[in-house]
């Protein structure tokens, strides 16, 4: 899996022409990272596995009472992003998270007021918030694999996984490799710096592929994306658009935002009719219906994500928001129906499926050619045993 590698950032590139020759556009999910991976690793949509967006209104659960104290310090100092990521590590650690986390740009007024959605990893066997996964079905299964470390590099993964397959223990392997997301958020899906990124990505698949045809008699090979990404031309201050109306944060309603879609929850009607009205007012994005969410199957009924979505149009930035103060190139993370959120999945097969259309239909590839790998190593195994 390369994170970000969308459908209009290789459709017109050679990538990959000569080890996964066959390929198709998938649908995304409607959410980020934090709701794409969960939906791959389990064939499931995210009103199924409730992994979405990372940050929730829910003050009785908090794990981040403790750090409210850190509301006195000089934002100066708490806003930096190095002071966030060292205090991120430290927290995770305190808090035994197992999965991705983040503090972003959370401020420690109001951080007591959330908690945080993904405390266990979805790269792991029971690691989905609701229902099971890949690595949940291997187990099982009983059926060796390789699984990419989410602590280490691509680099120290890569070579893991040639480690593997050089050791024959191995039937499938889920390898995640997350660079070219970071390099697209600042630098664009334009930079000369992408198709530099793909080249390599090039060279590291054909070693790859050199071991695993060198100890495998078959290899399935399928390279697929969670999103694509596009260019951030406009920016948008939402937050000081709702703060300049007569309702507080914290004391009328909630709210995060997100880089791409403010998520609201209200404490009384006024809070509700004042940001529903002014929110209607911004021509940068809008406020999705029930119905729209049911069809995204992104509607969750309690209201855990937010009790409104605010989305905006492909190409704006919610800036200054929870996930960051300053703009950056590119983002992801708007309606799965914009031009660049759409997916990619290159193989070696020579056929795809009809019924792989979207980033869920890739558990299906992976769930059956696990289950074939093992079967056919199996015999290849009691064979020579037997000879």
């Amino acid at each position: 899996m390369l994170d970000a590698c969308g459908w209009e950032i290789v459709k017109n590139d050679p990538f990959l022409n000569d080890h996964a020759p066959t390929r198709k556009k998938l649908s995304s999910v409607f959410g980020y990272s934090s709701t794409c991976v969960p939906s791959i690793l389990s064939g499931r949509w995210p009103d199924e596995h409730h992994n979405w967006c990372y940050f929730v209104y829910d003050p009785k659960r908090s794990p981040f009472k403790f750090l409210s104290p850190f509301r006195w310090l000089p934002t100066a100092l708490t806003s930096r992003r190095i002071f966030r990521r060292y205090l991120t590590k430290l927290i995770r650690k305190k808090l035994g998270f197992e999965g991705y986390f983040d503090l972003y740009n959370i401020p420690f007024e109001h951080i007591a007021l959330y908690d945080f959605s993904e405390k266990k990893s979805p790269l792991k066997p029971n690691g989905m918030n609701q229902g099971l996964n890949i690595f949940d079905f291997l187990v099982k299964n009983r059926i060796n694999y390789f699984g990419s470390d989410p602590d280490k590099t691509e680099v120290e993964n890569r070579d893991d996984l040639i480690t593997a397959i050089e050791g024959e223990k191995i039937d499938f392997s889920f390898s995640y490799w997350p660079g070219l997301d970071g390099l697209l958020h600042n630098v664009g899906n334009q930079s000369p710096e992408v198709p530099k990124r793909l080249r390599m990505y090039e060279e590291w698949l054909e070693k790859v592929m050199e071991a695993a045809r060198e100890h495998y008699e078959e290899v399935r090979l399928y390279v697929f994306s969670d999103h694509g990404m596009a260019n951030c031309d406009e920016h948008l201050d939402l937050k000081t658009q709702i703060e300049a109306l007569d309702v507080k944060m914290g004391d009328d309603y909630a709210v995060v935002y997100d880089s791409t879609m403010a998520r609201f929850w209200f404490f009384n009607e006024r809070a509700r009719a004042q940001i529903s009205d002014r929110l209607k007012q911004v021509p940068e994005g809008r406020i999705l219906p029930d119905n729209e969410l049911k069809d995204l199957r992104a509607y969750f009924p309690d209201g855990k994500f937010g009790e409104l979505i605010f989305l905006v149009k492909e190409g704006v930035l919610i800036v200054p928001s929870h996930m960051g103060e300053r703009p950056i190139r590119a983002m992801h993370g708007y309606h799965p129906l914009d031009k660049h959120s759409y997916a990619t999945l290159l193989t070696n097969q020579a056929q795809i499926p009809d019924d792989v259309v979207a980033i869920p239909d890739i558990f299906k590839l992976m769930k059956c050619d696990a289950q074939l790998a093992k079967a056919e190593n199996t015999a290849v195994k009691a064979n020579l045993y037997v000879t």
